[in-house]
């Protein structure tokens, strides 16, 4: 037979084998917006940043959380011409604080600073400029393709 008790906050029920394979008739009930633990998205309907949103991926918390959250409030509520261009030094100071913890906040080796391998920085591509893959020269006489008789093995 099953049975609740309480401790503290929780609730906790035992249940028996019937009681798993019986069909369940809890009642769903309709979701609180007002629940604060509710998941509501990254922006609260008062208009308010969710720091408990999955979305953040954690950014919210460790060690340069409070960087992460004066630079992302201070371009959420951005009132300039040029959204959040008054939030540059925020910007600055959790890009600063994210270096200093390259295990926790790793560096994008695929970044737009760098130019893509086989390119110098000097100018971006064309579309006068041939694709890599065209750029590759033919493969040489001692390479591993099989020339023209013979077998791959």
């Amino acid at each position: 037979m099953s049975y609740c008790r309480e401790e503290g906050k929780d609730r906790i029920i035992f249940v028996t084998k019937e009681d798993h394979e019986a069909p369940s008739n809890a009642e769903l009930i309709a979701d609180d917006p007002n629940d604060p633990y509710e998941e509501q998205g990254l922006i609260l309907p008062n208009g308010e940043v969710n720091w408990n949103c999955p979305c953040l991926g954690g950014m919210a918390s460790g060690p340069c959380g409070s960087q992460f959250k004066e630079a992302f409030s201070c371009f959420h509520y951005s009132k300039e011409e040029v959204k959040g261009s008054e939030c540059i030094d925020n910007f600055r100071a959790m890009q600063e604080c994210m270096q200093r913890y390259p295990e926790l906040y790793p560096q994008d080796e695929d970044s737009e600073s760098s130019p893509p391998q086989g390119q110098s920085g000097s100018a971006p591509p064309t579309d006068s400029d041939p694709p890599a893959s065209t750029t590759q020269s033919a493969p040489s006489s001692d390479s591993e393709a099989p020339s023209e008789g013979q077998n791959a093995s």
